[in-house]
């Protein structure tokens, strides 16, 4: 998930994984899987550190979790 902000000034936390592509109009648009758009206040170059963020923390979590299945590797029976 990563936060937002709305052309209105509003903050919005948004999935990142259901982004499907992130576009300059000037403004930014966010384009979703579903279709649905927003336009935010973040630069394209800002929402993509924000994505890479997101996806190397979520990397690091299941990485930690795979390190506590091999060491205890009856934890799931």
């Amino acid at each position: 998930m990563i936060k937002v902000t709305r052309l209105n000034n509003t903050e919005i936390i948004v999935n990142a994984e259901s982004i499907h592509s992130v576009q300059a109009t000037p403004d930014t648009l966010i384009t979703f899987t579903n279709k649905d758009r927003l336009m935010v206040k973040e630069p394209v170059e800002e929402l993509s550190r924000r994505i890479l963020d997101y996806r190397r923390m979520v990397f690091q979590n299941q990485a930690s979790a795979a390190d506590v299945l091999q060491q205890f590797p009856d934890i799931l029976h």
